[in-house]
């Protein structure tokens, strides 16, 4: 492995959702990097298996399965669980990563299709793959499960206002299954702000300079900087942190606005 990172998930396995790109691949790249044996998984085979390619070319002697999987299907979870669990023998961290935002503005008007698919993906389907990896493999040994969430679910944005709230409901959800499965299992949140990725370049598109300089960092997120807290929170570093939704923000929230 890569001298510059610890190997603190060496002899572990993880699942990280939507990862065939951006947030979701940074964090399979980082925890491989850490010794972990990582599947990851999106919906297109195509990308995903390029994205499997190209992290066994980066990183020396990485365990990468890819498993294309729409994170909505029920059954298609289920064989992203059990191929995990067959291959490499545990599954000790799930990355809830996958998101979708497919409608904007105001929520009087939203399309209410849209917004259960929101709702569908960005919180049900996360929830499907706890219940899974508790019965596969962590309710018997124990893990770490780290949801991907949002600022926008922390403060209301108005311009994504369904997708903040489906955040929110994560953000909750994390809670409550921290308080449920603790001592064995712990559940802690990841909440961006505007991340460098093809997934936000709606929201910075045209506008980077003006949007960058609203934050104290005064720069946006890269992939990397979510990846590196997510390794944390999953690591046994943070043996008594649980039930935390942890912001990543440049500092955004701190002034008050979003």
């Amino acid at each position: 492995m890569t001298s510059e990172f610890s190997a603190r998930f060496t002899g572990k396995a993880a699942i990280v959702t939507g990862s065939s790109r951006g947030i979701g691949y940074a964090i399979a790249e980082r925890l491989l990097r850490e010794g972990a044996a990582v599947t990851i998984s999106s919906r297109k085979e195509e990308q995903i298996n390029a994205a499997a390619e190209q992290l066994r070319a980066s990183v020396d002697g990485a365990r990468v399965l890819a498993v294309p999987a729409n994170t909505g299907v029920d059954e298609q979870r289920e064989e992203v669980v059990r191929r995990t669990v067959e291959e490499f023998g545990s599954l000790d961290v799930l990355v809830n990563n996958t998101g979708i935002n497919p409608t904007y503005g105001a929520l009087a008007d939203a399309d209410l299709n849209a917004v259960r698919k929101i709702f569908d993906v960005n919180v049900v389907a996360a929830l499907g793959y706890v219940q899974l990896a508790l019965k596969a493999w962590m309710a018997s040994h124990g893990g770490s499960i780290i949801n991907i969430a949002s600022v926008a679910g922390l403060r209301s944005s108005g311009v994504i206002a369904a997708y903040g709230a489906s955040k929110a409901a994560l953000i909750r959800l994390t809670e409550e299954l921290a308080w449920q499965l603790g001592p064995s299992v712990r559940v802690n949140a990841v909440a961006p702000a505007v991340v460098k990725t093809k997934f936000a370049e709606a929201l910075y598109t045209g506008g980077e300079e003006q949007l960058k300089n609203s934050y104290p960092m005064k720069r946006l997120g890269e992939p990397e900087d979510v990846a590196g807290l997510v390794a944390f929170l999953a690591s046994d570093e943070a043996a008594w942190i649980t039930g935390e939704t942890v912001r990543v923000d440049g500092g955004l929230l701190a002034t008050g606005s979003l």
